[in-house]
Protein backbone atom coordinates (compact mmCIF):
# COMPACT_ATOMS: atom_id res chain seq x y z
CA UNK A 1 0.00 0.00 0.00
CA UNK A 2 1.12 3.01 -0.95
CA UNK A 3 0.82 5.24 2.16
CA UNK A 4 -1.06 4.52 5.76
CA UNK A 5 -4.65 4.06 6.22
CA UNK A 6 -5.31 7.20 8.28
CA UNK A 7 -7.27 10.30 7.44
CA UNK A 8 -5.13 12.79 5.40
CA UNK A 9 -7.08 15.13 3.24
CA UNK A 10 -3.78 16.66 1.61
CA UNK A 11 -3.41 12.90 -0.77
CA UNK A 12 -5.73 13.38 -3.80
CA UNK A 13 -8.64 11.20 -4.78
CA UNK A 14 -7.01 9.65 -7.85
CA UNK A 15 -9.68 7.50 -8.50
CA UNK A 16 -12.38 10.76 -9.31
CA UNK A 17 -9.73 12.38 -11.18
CA UNK A 18 -8.88 9.30 -13.51
CA UNK A 19 -12.94 9.53 -13.93
CA UNK A 20 -12.87 13.88 -14.57
CA UNK A 21 -14.40 14.34 -17.80
CA UNK A 22 -15.96 10.92 -18.60
CA UNK A 23 -18.89 10.38 -20.07
CA UNK A 24 -19.92 6.77 -18.80
CA UNK A 25 -22.88 4.54 -21.00
CA UNK A 26 -24.59 1.73 -17.87
CA UNK A 27 -26.92 -0.68 -18.83
CA UNK A 28 -28.89 -2.16 -16.34
CA UNK A 29 -28.89 1.10 -14.32
CA UNK A 30 -32.07 0.50 -12.95
CA UNK A 31 -31.21 -2.61 -11.34
CA UNK A 32 -29.85 -3.02 -7.62
CA UNK A 33 -26.11 -2.67 -8.62
CA UNK A 34 -26.63 0.04 -11.28
CA UNK A 35 -28.51 2.14 -9.09
CA UNK A 36 -25.85 1.61 -5.82
CA UNK A 37 -23.18 2.66 -8.89
CA UNK A 38 -24.71 5.59 -10.00
CA UNK A 39 -25.34 6.98 -6.51
CA UNK A 40 -22.37 6.46 -6.22
CA UNK A 41 -19.94 8.35 -9.42
CA UNK A 42 -22.57 11.29 -8.67
CA UNK A 43 -21.80 11.92 -5.17
CA UNK A 44 -17.90 10.86 -5.28
CA UNK A 45 -16.96 12.02 -8.63
CA UNK A 46 -18.52 15.26 -9.05
CA UNK A 47 -16.18 16.08 -12.00
CA UNK A 48 -17.90 12.96 -14.43
CA UNK A 49 -18.73 14.83 -17.83
CA UNK A 50 -22.02 12.73 -18.67
CA UNK A 51 -23.88 9.54 -17.69
CA UNK A 52 -26.12 7.70 -20.01
CA UNK A 53 -28.62 5.12 -19.08
CA UNK A 54 -29.96 2.62 -21.49
CA UNK A 55 -33.27 2.45 -19.96
CA UNK A 56 -36.44 0.42 -22.07
CA UNK A 57 -39.75 1.90 -21.33
CA UNK A 58 -41.75 -0.91 -18.38
CA UNK A 59 -45.36 -0.67 -17.42
CA UNK A 60 -46.33 2.20 -19.73
CA UNK A 61 -43.61 4.31 -18.18
CA UNK A 62 -41.55 6.09 -20.38
CA UNK A 63 -37.18 6.21 -19.66
CA UNK A 64 -37.22 9.57 -18.14
CA UNK A 65 -40.58 8.53 -15.62
CA UNK A 66 -38.34 5.70 -14.76
CA UNK A 67 -35.07 7.80 -14.07
CA UNK A 68 -37.57 10.52 -12.13
CA UNK A 69 -38.32 7.41 -10.11
CA UNK A 70 -34.71 5.76 -9.47
CA UNK A 71 -33.67 9.76 -8.22
CA UNK A 72 -37.36 9.94 -5.68
CA UNK A 73 -35.44 6.61 -3.87
CA UNK A 74 -34.35 7.01 -0.76
CA UNK A 75 -31.17 5.60 -1.90
CA UNK A 76 -30.19 9.15 -3.66
CA UNK A 77 -31.56 11.35 -0.79
CA UNK A 78 -27.70 12.10 0.70
CA UNK A 79 -26.49 12.92 -3.11
CA UNK A 80 -29.70 14.76 -3.70
CA UNK A 81 -28.95 16.76 -0.55
CA UNK A 82 -25.55 17.39 -0.85
CA UNK A 83 -25.70 18.25 -4.92
CA UNK A 84 -28.95 19.24 -5.66
CA UNK A 85 -31.90 17.30 -7.70
CA UNK A 86 -31.63 20.01 -10.70
CA UNK A 87 -27.66 19.15 -11.17
CA UNK A 88 -28.41 15.07 -11.19
CA UNK A 89 -30.87 15.90 -13.72
CA UNK A 90 -28.30 17.42 -15.56
CA UNK A 91 -25.93 15.02 -15.25
CA UNK A 92 -27.58 11.48 -16.11
CA UNK A 93 -29.64 11.12 -19.39
CA UNK A 94 -32.16 8.12 -19.68
CA UNK A 95 -31.31 7.09 -23.74
CA UNK A 96 -34.31 4.41 -24.87
CA UNK A 97 -33.06 1.13 -25.64
CA UNK A 98 -33.55 -3.03 -25.06
CA UNK A 99 -30.30 -4.81 -24.72
CA UNK A 100 -33.54 -7.96 -25.63
CA UNK A 101 -34.16 -6.00 -28.91
CA UNK A 102 -32.49 -6.05 -32.39
CA UNK A 103 -30.17 -2.98 -32.62
CA UNK A 104 -30.51 -2.53 -29.16
CA UNK A 105 -33.73 -0.71 -29.62
CA UNK A 106 -31.65 3.05 -30.25
CA UNK A 107 -32.91 4.92 -32.32
CA UNK A 108 -30.37 6.13 -34.94
CA UNK A 109 -30.10 9.63 -33.55
CA UNK A 110 -29.30 7.92 -30.15
CA UNK A 111 -26.98 5.34 -31.88
CA UNK A 112 -24.94 8.41 -32.94
CA UNK A 113 -24.62 10.49 -29.60
CA UNK A 114 -23.53 7.44 -27.96
CA UNK A 115 -20.65 6.45 -30.50
CA UNK A 116 -19.19 9.54 -30.92
CA UNK A 117 -19.24 10.33 -26.83
CA UNK A 118 -18.91 7.40 -24.77
CA UNK A 119 -15.87 6.89 -23.12
CA UNK A 120 -16.47 3.94 -20.31
CA UNK A 121 -18.94 1.40 -20.24
CA UNK A 122 -20.66 -0.78 -17.60
CA UNK A 123 -23.13 -3.30 -19.10
CA UNK A 124 -25.11 -4.68 -16.19
CA UNK A 125 -28.50 -5.39 -17.88
CA UNK A 126 -29.51 -8.92 -17.03
CA UNK A 127 -32.27 -11.20 -16.02
CA UNK A 128 -31.34 -12.40 -12.05
CA UNK A 129 -33.97 -14.96 -12.71
CA UNK A 130 -32.66 -18.16 -12.06
CA UNK A 131 -35.61 -20.07 -13.19
CA UNK A 132 -35.81 -17.98 -16.89
CA UNK A 133 -37.20 -19.16 -19.84
CA UNK A 134 -34.15 -20.08 -21.79
CA UNK A 135 -34.84 -17.99 -25.06
CA UNK A 136 -35.95 -14.56 -23.07
CA UNK A 137 -32.41 -15.43 -21.03
CA UNK A 138 -30.64 -15.79 -24.12
CA UNK A 139 -31.66 -13.27 -25.95
CA UNK A 140 -31.19 -10.30 -22.66
CA UNK A 141 -28.15 -11.78 -20.81
CA UNK A 142 -26.22 -13.37 -23.97
CA UNK A 143 -27.30 -11.73 -27.44
CA UNK A 144 -27.56 -8.45 -25.24
CA UNK A 145 -23.73 -8.66 -24.55
CA UNK A 146 -23.08 -9.46 -28.21
CA UNK A 147 -24.80 -6.18 -29.32
CA UNK A 148 -23.27 -4.38 -26.76
CA UNK A 149 -20.08 -5.36 -27.80
CA UNK A 150 -20.87 -4.56 -30.98
CA UNK A 151 -21.80 -0.92 -30.21
CA UNK A 152 -18.34 -0.75 -28.31
CA UNK A 153 -16.64 -1.57 -30.96
CA UNK A 154 -17.78 1.45 -33.08
CA UNK A 155 -17.37 4.11 -30.20
CA UNK A 156 -14.86 6.46 -31.21
CA UNK A 157 -13.70 7.70 -27.83
CA UNK A 158 -13.99 4.24 -25.92
CA UNK A 159 -11.35 3.69 -23.51
CA UNK A 160 -12.91 0.76 -21.73
CA UNK A 161 -16.01 -1.51 -21.34
CA UNK A 162 -16.38 -3.49 -18.45
CA UNK A 163 -18.86 -6.43 -18.59
CA UNK A 164 -20.94 -7.40 -14.90
CA UNK A 165 -20.53 -11.09 -14.97
CA UNK A 166 -21.16 -13.15 -11.88
CA UNK A 167 -19.11 -15.29 -9.68
CA UNK A 168 -21.70 -18.80 -10.00
CA UNK A 169 -21.31 -19.01 -13.65
CA UNK A 170 -18.30 -21.48 -14.16
CA UNK A 171 -19.92 -23.76 -11.69
CA UNK A 172 -17.95 -26.96 -13.10
CA UNK A 173 -14.95 -25.05 -11.17
CA UNK A 174 -15.14 -25.68 -7.40
CA UNK A 175 -11.98 -23.18 -7.49
CA UNK A 176 -12.66 -20.44 -9.47
CA UNK A 177 -9.46 -18.78 -11.26
CA UNK A 178 -9.53 -14.63 -11.57
CA UNK A 179 -9.21 -16.21 -16.08
CA UNK A 180 -11.41 -16.90 -18.39
CA UNK A 181 -13.52 -20.24 -19.21
CA UNK A 182 -14.48 -22.15 -22.20
CA UNK A 183 -18.06 -21.44 -22.80
CA UNK A 184 -20.77 -24.52 -22.09
CA UNK A 185 -21.46 -24.46 -26.10
CA UNK A 186 -20.87 -21.37 -29.05
CA UNK A 187 -23.04 -18.84 -27.95
CA UNK A 188 -23.28 -17.80 -31.91
CA UNK A 189 -24.82 -20.95 -32.12
CA UNK A 190 -27.18 -20.77 -29.29
CA UNK A 191 -28.10 -17.02 -30.24
CA UNK A 192 -28.95 -18.49 -33.77
CA UNK A 193 -31.03 -21.09 -32.61
CA UNK A 194 -33.15 -19.49 -30.27
CA UNK A 195 -33.86 -16.32 -32.52
CA UNK A 196 -35.68 -18.56 -35.30
CA UNK A 197 -36.55 -21.32 -33.08
CA UNK A 198 -40.21 -20.65 -31.34
CA UNK A 199 -40.38 -20.66 -27.60
CA UNK A 200 -41.70 -24.25 -27.22
CA UNK A 201 -39.29 -25.89 -28.94
CA UNK A 202 -36.25 -24.07 -27.25
CA UNK A 203 -38.37 -24.94 -23.49
CA UNK A 204 -38.61 -28.52 -24.77
CA UNK A 205 -34.49 -28.82 -25.81
CA UNK A 206 -33.67 -26.76 -22.10
CA UNK A 207 -32.35 -29.45 -20.11
CA UNK A 208 -30.51 -30.95 -22.98
CA UNK A 209 -29.03 -27.37 -24.12
CA UNK A 210 -27.91 -26.71 -20.33
CA UNK A 211 -26.47 -30.03 -19.72
CA UNK A 212 -24.85 -30.45 -16.26
CA UNK A 213 -25.78 -26.60 -15.70
CA UNK A 214 -28.38 -25.80 -13.00
CA UNK A 215 -30.06 -23.00 -14.31
CA UNK A 216 -30.59 -20.51 -17.32
CA UNK A 217 -28.36 -17.83 -15.54
CA UNK A 218 -25.49 -19.95 -15.34
CA UNK A 219 -25.72 -20.72 -18.78
CA UNK A 220 -26.32 -17.94 -20.52
CA UNK A 221 -23.76 -15.67 -18.45
CA UNK A 222 -20.86 -18.16 -19.30
CA UNK A 223 -21.59 -17.74 -22.72
CA UNK A 224 -21.85 -13.82 -22.51
CA UNK A 225 -18.06 -13.79 -20.86
CA UNK A 226 -17.12 -16.10 -24.21
CA UNK A 227 -18.29 -13.38 -26.31
CA UNK A 228 -16.61 -10.09 -24.17
CA UNK A 229 -13.06 -12.36 -24.04
CA UNK A 230 -13.62 -12.76 -28.42
CA UNK A 231 -14.23 -9.00 -28.53
CA UNK A 232 -11.03 -8.05 -25.99
CA UNK A 233 -8.93 -8.59 -29.13
CA UNK A 234 -11.00 -5.55 -30.70
CA UNK A 235 -11.70 -2.99 -27.61
CA UNK A 236 -10.75 -2.72 -24.20
CA UNK A 237 -12.69 -4.39 -22.10
CA UNK A 238 -12.41 -6.40 -18.23
CA UNK A 239 -15.08 -8.99 -16.91
CA UNK A 240 -16.08 -8.28 -13.23
CA UNK A 241 -17.07 -11.87 -11.37
CA UNK A 242 -19.11 -10.34 -8.39
CA UNK A 243 -20.48 -13.08 -5.92
CA UNK A 244 -24.29 -12.68 -4.41
CA UNK A 245 -24.62 -9.34 -4.31
CA UNK A 246 -26.96 -8.74 -0.89
CA UNK A 247 -27.93 -5.01 0.84
CA UNK A 248 -25.84 -1.96 1.77
CA UNK A 249 -22.89 -2.25 4.55
CA UNK A 250 -22.21 1.23 4.88
CA UNK A 251 -23.00 4.00 2.21
CA UNK A 252 -24.81 6.01 1.86
CA UNK A 253 -27.91 4.21 3.46
CA UNK A 254 -26.92 0.95 5.37
CA UNK A 255 -29.18 -2.19 5.10
CA UNK A 256 -30.93 -0.68 2.03
CA UNK A 257 -32.08 -3.02 -0.66
CA UNK A 258 -34.81 -2.82 -3.64
CA UNK A 259 -35.37 -6.94 -3.76
CA UNK A 260 -35.95 -9.99 -1.80
CA UNK A 261 -33.22 -11.98 -3.23
CA UNK A 262 -30.14 -13.96 -1.28
CA UNK A 263 -30.21 -14.10 2.81
CA UNK A 264 -32.75 -11.30 2.81
CA UNK A 265 -35.65 -13.29 1.35
CA UNK A 266 -34.48 -16.06 3.79
CA UNK A 267 -34.81 -13.42 6.64
CA UNK A 268 -37.82 -12.21 5.62
CA UNK A 269 -39.62 -15.44 5.07
CA UNK A 270 -38.59 -16.63 8.97
CA UNK A 271 -39.19 -13.78 10.54
CA UNK A 272 -42.69 -13.64 9.25
CA UNK A 273 -42.96 -17.77 10.24
CA UNK A 274 -43.69 -18.83 6.47
CA UNK A 275 -40.04 -20.80 6.55
CA UNK A 276 -39.52 -23.52 8.93
CA UNK A 277 -37.30 -26.05 6.90
CA UNK A 278 -34.64 -25.70 4.66
CA UNK A 279 -32.97 -29.21 3.13
CA UNK A 280 -28.80 -27.41 3.36
CA UNK A 281 -25.73 -28.42 4.47
CA UNK A 282 -25.92 -26.44 7.65
CA UNK A 283 -22.02 -25.81 7.51
CA UNK A 284 -21.86 -24.58 4.36
CA UNK A 285 -21.28 -21.36 2.87
CA UNK A 286 -22.14 -19.26 0.20
CA UNK A 287 -20.39 -15.99 -1.10
CA UNK A 288 -21.67 -12.47 -0.43
CA UNK A 289 -20.79 -9.05 -1.13
CA UNK A 290 -22.33 -5.89 -0.19
CA UNK A 291 -23.58 -3.91 -2.96
CA UNK A 292 -21.26 -1.07 -2.11
CA UNK A 293 -18.10 -2.98 -2.07
CA UNK A 294 -19.21 -4.33 -5.17
CA UNK A 295 -19.85 -0.40 -6.82
CA UNK A 296 -16.54 0.09 -5.38
CA UNK A 297 -15.19 -2.63 -7.01
CA UNK A 298 -16.13 -1.96 -10.42
CA UNK A 299 -14.81 1.82 -10.05
CA UNK A 300 -11.36 0.69 -8.88
CA UNK A 301 -11.13 -1.83 -11.59
CA UNK A 302 -11.68 1.10 -14.15
CA UNK A 303 -9.00 3.33 -12.32
CA UNK A 304 -6.65 0.47 -12.49
CA UNK A 305 -6.76 -0.28 -16.17
CA UNK A 306 -7.03 3.40 -17.31
CA UNK A 307 -4.31 4.37 -14.67
CA UNK A 308 -2.20 2.19 -13.84
CA UNK A 309 -2.38 0.50 -17.36
CA UNK A 310 -2.54 -2.48 -15.95
CA UNK A 311 -4.35 -5.10 -18.46
CA UNK A 312 -5.69 -7.81 -16.21
CA UNK A 313 -8.87 -8.75 -17.92
CA UNK A 314 -10.48 -10.75 -15.20
CA UNK A 315 -11.58 -9.75 -11.40
CA UNK A 316 -13.36 -11.95 -9.12
CA UNK A 317 -15.17 -9.84 -6.89
CA UNK A 318 -15.59 -12.18 -3.82
CA UNK A 319 -15.35 -12.34 0.05
CA UNK A 320 -15.24 -16.26 1.30
CA UNK A 321 -11.62 -16.25 1.58
CA UNK A 322 -11.91 -13.72 4.58
CA UNK A 323 -15.30 -14.25 5.67
CA UNK A 324 -16.97 -17.74 5.87
CA UNK A 325 -20.83 -17.64 7.55
CA UNK A 326 -22.21 -20.50 7.13
CA UNK A 327 -26.03 -21.07 6.62
CA UNK A 328 -26.50 -22.40 10.39
CA UNK A 329 -24.77 -19.36 11.24
CA UNK A 330 -27.10 -17.17 9.16
CA UNK A 331 -29.80 -18.78 10.54
CA UNK A 332 -28.82 -18.53 14.03
CA UNK A 333 -27.90 -14.88 13.68
CA UNK A 334 -31.41 -14.32 11.54
CA UNK A 335 -33.63 -15.68 14.32
CA UNK A 336 -32.05 -13.60 17.28
CA UNK A 337 -32.11 -10.52 15.23
CA UNK A 338 -35.90 -11.23 14.19
CA UNK A 339 -36.64 -11.25 17.77
CA UNK A 340 -35.25 -7.99 18.69
CA UNK A 341 -36.83 -6.37 15.22
CA UNK A 342 -39.83 -8.32 14.83
CA UNK A 343 -41.58 -7.82 11.49
CA UNK A 344 -45.22 -7.12 11.46
CA UNK A 345 -48.07 -9.53 11.24
CA UNK A 346 -46.12 -12.71 11.53
CA UNK A 347 -47.95 -15.70 10.93
CA UNK A 348 -46.41 -18.23 13.30
CA UNK A 349 -43.59 -17.65 15.62
CA UNK A 350 -40.55 -17.72 14.18
CA UNK A 351 -38.41 -20.78 14.00
CA UNK A 352 -37.81 -24.30 12.17
CA UNK A 353 -34.13 -25.55 11.32
CA UNK A 354 -32.02 -26.46 8.42
CA UNK A 355 -32.28 -30.04 7.65
CA UNK A 356 -29.18 -32.73 5.81
CA UNK A 357 -32.34 -35.21 4.89
CA UNK A 358 -34.32 -34.59 2.24
CA UNK A 359 -36.77 -37.24 3.73
CA UNK A 360 -36.98 -35.09 6.97
CA UNK A 361 -37.31 -32.04 5.02
CA UNK A 362 -40.00 -32.72 2.95
CA UNK A 363 -41.76 -34.19 6.11
CA UNK A 364 -41.54 -30.61 7.35
CA UNK A 365 -42.45 -29.53 5.07
CA UNK A 366 -45.80 -30.90 4.50
CA UNK A 367 -46.56 -30.21 8.29
CA UNK A 368 -45.02 -26.91 9.09
CA UNK A 369 -45.57 -25.38 5.15
CA UNK A 370 -48.32 -27.23 3.07
CA UNK A 371 -50.93 -28.31 5.87
CA UNK A 372 -50.83 -24.73 7.84
CA UNK A 373 -51.31 -22.76 4.41
CA UNK A 374 -53.77 -24.75 3.34
CA UNK A 375 -55.51 -24.19 7.16
CA UNK A 376 -55.40 -20.11 7.08
CA UNK A 377 -56.17 -20.10 3.38
CA UNK A 378 -59.26 -21.85 4.80
CA UNK A 379 -60.17 -19.18 7.49
CA UNK A 380 -59.36 -16.83 5.09
CA UNK A 381 -61.64 -18.16 2.56
CA UNK A 382 -64.51 -18.51 5.47
CA UNK A 383 -63.82 -14.65 6.74
CA UNK A 384 -64.27 -13.37 3.12
CA UNK A 385 -60.69 -12.28 2.39
CA UNK A 386 -58.49 -14.18 -0.52
CA UNK A 387 -56.47 -16.92 0.33
CA UNK A 388 -53.00 -16.41 -0.17
CA UNK A 389 -50.98 -18.37 1.67
CA UNK A 390 -50.72 -22.03 -0.89
CA UNK A 391 -49.49 -19.19 -3.50
CA UNK A 392 -46.97 -18.23 -1.15
CA UNK A 393 -46.15 -21.43 -0.38
CA UNK A 394 -45.80 -22.51 -3.91
CA UNK A 395 -43.24 -19.67 -4.81
CA UNK A 396 -41.14 -20.97 -1.42
CA UNK A 397 -40.90 -24.03 -2.80
CA UNK A 398 -40.29 -22.53 -5.85
CA UNK A 399 -37.23 -20.82 -4.87
CA UNK A 400 -36.03 -24.25 -2.83
CA UNK A 401 -35.83 -25.83 -5.81
CA UNK A 402 -33.06 -23.10 -7.10
CA UNK A 403 -31.82 -22.62 -3.67
CA UNK A 404 -30.60 -26.12 -2.93
CA UNK A 405 -28.08 -26.50 -5.90
CA UNK A 406 -26.19 -23.84 -4.33
CA UNK A 407 -26.61 -24.75 -0.92
CA UNK A 408 -25.59 -28.22 -0.90
CA UNK A 409 -22.54 -27.37 -3.28
CA UNK A 410 -19.75 -25.56 -2.48
CA UNK A 411 -17.24 -22.85 -4.22
CA UNK A 412 -14.11 -20.87 -3.59
CA UNK A 413 -12.82 -18.19 -5.48
CA UNK A 414 -9.57 -16.57 -5.70
CA UNK A 415 -9.26 -13.53 -5.96
CA UNK A 416 -5.81 -12.10 -6.35
CA UNK A 417 -6.39 -8.84 -8.20
CA UNK A 418 -8.84 -7.41 -5.79
CA UNK A 419 -6.46 -7.72 -3.11
CA UNK A 420 -3.49 -5.96 -5.72
CA UNK A 421 -5.92 -2.98 -5.98
CA UNK A 422 -6.14 -2.50 -2.06
CA UNK A 423 -2.26 -2.85 -2.29
CA UNK A 424 -2.84 0.79 -4.39
CA UNK A 425 -5.33 2.73 -3.61
CA UNK A 426 -3.94 5.77 -1.26
CA UNK A 427 -5.09 6.83 2.02
CA UNK A 428 -8.26 8.74 0.80
CA UNK A 429 -9.44 6.00 -1.61
CA UNK A 430 -8.97 3.45 1.06
CA UNK A 431 -11.88 5.89 2.47
CA UNK A 432 -13.78 6.35 -0.23
CA UNK A 433 -13.88 3.42 -2.05
CA UNK A 434 -13.56 0.76 0.66
CA UNK A 435 -13.11 -2.72 -0.90
CA UNK A 436 -12.27 -4.70 2.95
CA UNK A 437 -14.31 -5.92 5.67
CA UNK A 438 -11.35 -5.01 8.08
CA UNK A 439 -14.33 -3.49 10.36
CA UNK A 440 -17.41 -5.46 9.37
CA UNK A 441 -19.83 -5.96 12.23
CA UNK A 442 -21.69 -8.85 11.16
CA UNK A 443 -24.68 -8.58 14.07
CA UNK A 444 -24.98 -4.78 13.53
CA UNK A 445 -25.12 -5.69 9.45
CA UNK A 446 -27.85 -7.94 9.88
CA UNK A 447 -29.70 -5.28 12.45
CA UNK A 448 -29.63 -3.04 9.46
CA UNK A 449 -30.41 -5.67 6.74
CA UNK A 450 -33.63 -6.15 9.13
CA UNK A 451 -34.58 -2.65 10.06
CA UNK A 452 -34.28 -1.73 5.97
CA UNK A 453 -36.31 -4.18 4.35
CA UNK A 454 -39.10 -3.58 7.30
CA UNK A 455 -39.37 -0.04 5.95
CA UNK A 456 -38.08 -0.30 2.32
CA UNK A 457 -39.62 -3.59 1.26
CA UNK A 458 -42.54 -4.44 3.62
CA UNK A 459 -43.57 -0.76 4.06
CA UNK A 460 -43.52 -1.57 7.79
CA UNK A 461 -42.25 1.87 9.49
CA UNK A 462 -40.61 2.04 12.50
CA UNK A 463 -42.95 3.34 14.91
CA UNK A 464 -44.80 -0.08 14.58
CA UNK A 465 -42.05 -1.94 16.56
CA UNK A 466 -43.89 -1.65 19.63
CA UNK A 467 -47.29 -3.39 18.25
CA UNK A 468 -45.14 -5.73 16.50
CA UNK A 469 -42.67 -6.89 19.40
CA UNK A 470 -46.53 -7.91 21.57
CA UNK A 471 -47.90 -9.37 18.57
CA UNK A 472 -44.57 -11.43 18.46
CA UNK A 473 -44.77 -12.25 22.50
CA UNK A 474 -48.51 -13.65 21.51
CA UNK A 475 -47.71 -16.08 18.90
CA UNK A 476 -44.99 -17.33 21.08
CA UNK A 477 -47.32 -18.22 23.41
CA UNK A 478 -49.34 -19.55 20.94
CA UNK A 479 -46.40 -21.65 18.96
CA UNK A 480 -45.55 -22.94 23.29
CA UNK A 481 -49.51 -24.41 23.60
CA UNK A 482 -49.54 -25.95 20.40
CA UNK A 483 -46.47 -27.73 20.48
CA UNK A 484 -47.94 -28.83 24.07
CA UNK A 485 -51.10 -29.86 22.60
CA UNK A 486 -49.65 -31.62 19.53
CA UNK A 487 -47.40 -33.88 21.66
CA UNK A 488 -50.42 -34.34 24.45
CA UNK A 489 -52.23 -35.37 21.26
CA UNK A 490 -49.51 -37.83 20.53
CA UNK A 491 -49.60 -39.03 24.08
CA UNK A 492 -52.86 -39.90 24.11
CA UNK A 493 -52.80 -41.62 20.47
CA UNK A 494 -49.79 -44.00 21.69
CA UNK A 495 -51.57 -45.08 24.82
CA UNK A 496 -55.06 -46.03 23.64
CA UNK A 497 -53.29 -48.33 21.67
CA UNK A 498 -51.17 -49.17 23.85
CA UNK A 499 -51.76 -51.13 27.00
CA UNK A 500 -48.04 -51.71 27.93
CA UNK A 501 -47.41 -48.04 26.75
CA UNK A 502 -50.18 -46.87 29.15
CA UNK A 503 -49.05 -48.70 32.14
CA UNK A 504 -45.37 -47.49 31.25
CA UNK A 505 -46.85 -43.95 31.22
CA UNK A 506 -48.56 -44.32 34.42
CA UNK A 507 -45.93 -45.76 36.14
CA UNK A 508 -43.37 -42.70 35.28
CA UNK A 509 -46.26 -40.03 36.49
CA UNK A 510 -46.12 -41.84 38.93
CA UNK A 511 -42.28 -41.89 39.59
CA UNK A 512 -42.25 -38.27 39.61
CA UNK A 513 -45.01 -37.48 41.14
CA UNK A 514 -43.60 -39.19 44.09
CA UNK A 515 -39.96 -38.01 43.46
CA UNK A 516 -41.55 -34.23 43.56
CA UNK A 517 -43.13 -34.81 46.92
CA UNK A 518 -40.25 -36.66 48.50
CA UNK A 519 -37.97 -33.02 47.72
CA UNK A 520 -41.07 -31.17 48.99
Amino acid sequence: MEQSKTEDVAVPDRVAETFAGRKILVTGGTGFLGKVLIEKILRCMPDVAHIYMLVRPKKGKEPKHRLDEIFNSPLFEKVKTQRGLPTLEKMVTAVNGDVASPGLGLSPEDKKMLVENINIVYHGAATVRFDELLKKAVLLNTRGTKLMLELAKEMKQLLLFVHISTAYCHLQEKILRERTYPPPADPHQVIKCVEWMDDDVVEAMTDKILGQLPNTYAFTKALSENLVEEAMLHIPAVIIRPSVIIPIWKEPLPGWTDNINGPTGLLIGAGKGVIRTMFCNENGYADYLPVDIAANGLLLATWDFLYFKNHQRVFNMTSSTEFKITWREIIERGRKITEEIPLNGVVWYPGGSLKNSRLMHNICLLLFHMIPAYIIDALLFLAGYKPIMCHIQRRINKGFEMFEYYANNQWDFENTYVNDLREKINSTEYKNYQLHGEDMDIDAYFSDCIRAARVYILKELPETLPAARRHLRVMYWVDVLTKILFFVFIIYLLASWSESFRTLLTTGVTYVTKGLMDIL
